[in-house]
């Protein structure tokens, strides 16, 4: 196998040597397409260097267990692997190889090269991010062409690479990297081809997005670009959209530099429309010979246009553009703001601005995700996201491809999404119009509201209680119109987190009874949403690092080298007694009103723990209402252990927290990157944990949940629950409808048994 080869010697089938951009710029070569020169450093080199230097077996030691959705551990573990390759000595014989490649396409001078990255599952028909390794531009002489083919084969293990080879179920170990290296077109224009409309998919035109300088800010949405449309068949431009570039990226010095539009140039148009025309004669081009719509990046220098890379359209989806023009057509509130369109479907949520890819942990299932701008980093958060809105970008910026490829709302060039906008608010974004508006204005809502009755008359009705865990008093009225059957855990944690101060500084100040208020207030809100339906409270288990987060919160909390095991649950209640009592007023307080209202008690490390925080909870008087339901959470061996003399004590009902049981039962840690692959929930010691427990509280008839991440993620953990008797299941709201159906197999699977 070859290590270097030139763009001439390789075509469109060699993409496990050359990846899918290697491969395509040797097609375009032979049917003579004007691109830069140059040469390809084959996946079969990387192959061969990782493995000969051993950096192989140590990435495959950081990257063992490692759960890629704790986005600060995926940081962590892709630094290591890419510091691995970086730190690579080439084989002599093959360094000197490169370097007689690159003088040959120097000729005398040498010259200033792009090395791209080539990953060869990167490009597969079925599923393409954009931007997913790394380009280094203006590359000058020997040494720096080795230091960017060393770091294009790192950023294979670009934490967003790693992420979405996950996702995609690709083997980290299989795919692997080539890099094109080519002559560097200094870009006095650049800019992005579809040769479909990747918004609405008409096949009738070509789209071009253009802007000043080198392309890499229009593919990372650091600037919006003119938008133009022209016919395929007629090749007539049919529409322009000028926009103002205040700065572009050139080549300054040795390096390149983003510097400031002049002001007299600003507003010009980038590209002559002559330009433009010959510009969609090349796309069509292309296409004729691929038989399918491509995705291209373009150049322009001295008045030559480039081709520098062409790849198929990943995002073509059969949508009915006519039924989400129809949904666009039903909203007749007026827009708060206005973009480019850039994914045609309408998405609702709550607006969360993220200021850069470090707060990417920020955002949770179904909100907005409102930035600048995004990169493939943001890809982990966007696939949580209803939708995404940016301050900049065009249609074929980042934002927008991945957008359409996760079949997501998406405006993109707003200019002052991030200012207009505010925290928390409510937005509806119509990614076919490119439109904002405050509030949940979307058709679809409407119609489910509408239908309601009929909706949830047709939901499974389950003698296994469907309950949801929930924190923020805002998602209590949504959650509440769903088919659960109550609040399974109702954290205090993000409450107290609102509240923001410490419970004992408002103790010291004499203003206890504020505290105990603006709890009550928080508490009343699920109360009321719920109904009659139960609201399991679980008492604050703010460890003491996380209570240190609360104003004061450094003058009353200890320091401890493991809170997790440390200052916290029943003990802290015991010890702390006074705090605990601002808690149980406010139940109390929350009671006189609504009465579904139940109190939890999380990390009982004894029996005698757990009547003495009784004592404190029969003091306040909250036992002396019958209605009145007090549990104890299962969450430490010794819960499983001596549930019998825990039950003894008086309960009403158990809740197990499989997530701790699970990490204390095994011994580890799912926070820490270096054991967290151990962690498994369907351990058989686990599980005998859980049936002891489920099986124990049916015998000694009184109630019992779960209220870990487990039964949504294993079927076949949910059937063995309903096997043993558990009385009710406590999932995230986005499990709600998923394990509502497990539920109901599991029950028929088990009736049928009996039968």
């Amino acid at each position: 196998m070859q290590n270097l080869v030139w763009f001439s010697e390789v075509d469109k089938d060699d993409g496990a040597l050359v990846g899918g951009k290697g491969a395509n710029l040797g097609e375009l070569t032979k049917i003579k397409i004007p691109i830069p020169g140059g040469f390809i450093v084959t996946s079969n080199a990387y192959f061969d260097n990782l493995s000969k230097s051993g950096a192989l077996d140590r990435i495959k030691g950081i990257l063992y267990g490692l759960n890629v959705d704790d986005p600060m551990l995926l940081e962590l573990k892709a630094s290591a692997c890419q510091e691995e390759i970086k730190k690579i000595r080439p084989d002599k014989g093959f360094e000197k190889s490169i370097y007689k490649f690159y003088d040959e396409l120097s000729k005398k001078t040498n010259v200033r090269v792009a090395v791209r990255s080539s990953a060869t599952a990167e490009d597969l028909p079925e599923a393409s991010f954009a931007g997913q390794q790394s380009t280094f531009l203006n590359v000058l002489g020997h040494e720096e062409l080795k230091e960017a083919i060393l770091g294009a084969w790192a950023s294979l293990f670009e934490a967003r690479a790693i992420f979405y080879r996950v996702q995609k179920n690709f083997d980290h170990f299989k795919v692997g990297i080539a890099v094109p290296v080519q002559k560097m077109v200094q870009s006095e224009i650049s800019g992005i081809m579809f040769t479909i409309d990747p918004v609405t998919n008409d096949k009738k035109k070509v789209i071009i997005e253009a802007i000043f300088g080198l392309g890499e800010l229009i593919v990372g949405g650091q600037v919006t670009p003119d938008h133009y449309e022209v016919e395929k068949e007629t090749f007539k431009i049919l529409s322009k959209n000028i926009v103002s570039q205040e700065k572009f990226m050139t080549l300054s010095g040795r390096t390149n530099k983003i510097v400031p539009v002049s002001a007299a140039h600003r507003e010009d148009q980038k590209l002559a429309d002559e330009k433009i025309i010959e510009l969609a004669k090349i796309g069509v081009q292309i296409e004729k010979h691929y038989f399918f719509p491509q995705d291209m990046e373009w150049a322009l220098e001295d008045n030559k246009l480039y081709i520098v890379q062409t790849r198929p359209v990943t995002t073509i989806k059969a949508t009915d553009q006519k039924l989400e023009a129809k949904k666009s057509d039903q909203i007749t509130k007026k827009p708060i703001l206005s973009g480019s369109p850039a994914s045609p479907v309408i998405g609702c949520g709550k607006v969360v601005i993220l200021k850069s890819a470090k707060e990417l942990s920020r955002i949770k299932q179904g909100d907005v995700l409102v930035t600048e701008m995004t990169n493939p980093d943001f890809v982990p958060a966007m696939k949580k996201a209803s939708a995404i809105v940016t301050d900049r970008g065009g249609r074929t910026s980042h934002a927008a491809i991945v957008s359409r490829e996760l079949g997501i709302a998406c405006v993109v060039g707003t200019q002052n999404a991030t200012k207009i906008l505010k925290e928390g608010m409510v937005i509806t974004v119509d990614g076919a119009k490119g439109l904002i508006y405050e509030g949940d204005v979307s058709p679809a809502k409407k119609n489910i509201k509408q239908q309601e009755p009929q909706v949830f008359a047709k939901h499974h009705k389950t003698a296994t209680h469907l309950y949801v865990n929930l924190a923020e008093p805002e998602l209590a009225a949504k959650i509440a119109s769903q088919n659960v059957d109550g609040v399974g855990l109702l954290r205090a944690e993000f409450m107290l987190a609102q509240i923001g101060t410490h419970p004992k500084k408002f103790i010291e100040e004499k203003k206890g009874e504020e505290f105990t208020d603006k709890l009550a207030e928080e508490l009343s809100y699920f109360g009321k949403a719920f109904g009659r339906r139960p609201v399991i409270y679980r008492a604050s288990d703010l460890k003491s690092n996380e209570y240190k987060n609360l104003k004061g919160g450094d003058r009353y909390e200890p320091l401890e080298s493991n809170p997790m095991l440390g200052y916290r649950g029943a003990f802290r209640y015991i010890k702390d007694p006074d705090v605990f009592k601002l808690e149980l007023e406010a139940i109390l307080k929350t009671r006189q009103k609504y009465k579904n209202l139940h109190l939890m008690i999380p990390f009982v490390r004894s029996p005698k723990e757990l009547s003495t925080v009784r004592e404190l909870v029969e003091k306040v008087g909250l036992f002396e209402d019958k209605t009145f339901k007090f549990w104890m959470m299962v969450e430490i061996p010794t819960n499983v252990i001596e549930l019998q003399e825990f039950i003894k004590v008086g309960i009403d009902g158990v809740s197990i927290g499989s997530n701790d049981l699970t990490m204390l039962i095994l011994g580890t840690d799912r926070d820490n990157e270096e054991v967290a692959g151990e962690f498994n929930e369907l351990d058989p010691s686990v599980l005998w944990a859980l049936e002891k427990t489920v099986r124990g509280a049916h015998d000694a008839k009184i109630s019992c949940s779960i209220c870990g991440q487990a039964p949504s993620i294993y079927p076949e953990l949910t059937q063995k629950l309903v096997q043993w008797g558990i009385t009710s299941i406590s999932v995230n709201p986005d499990a709600i409808e998923a394990t509502r159906e497990i539920i109901y197999q599991s029950e028929e699977k088990h009736l049928n048994r009996k039968t």
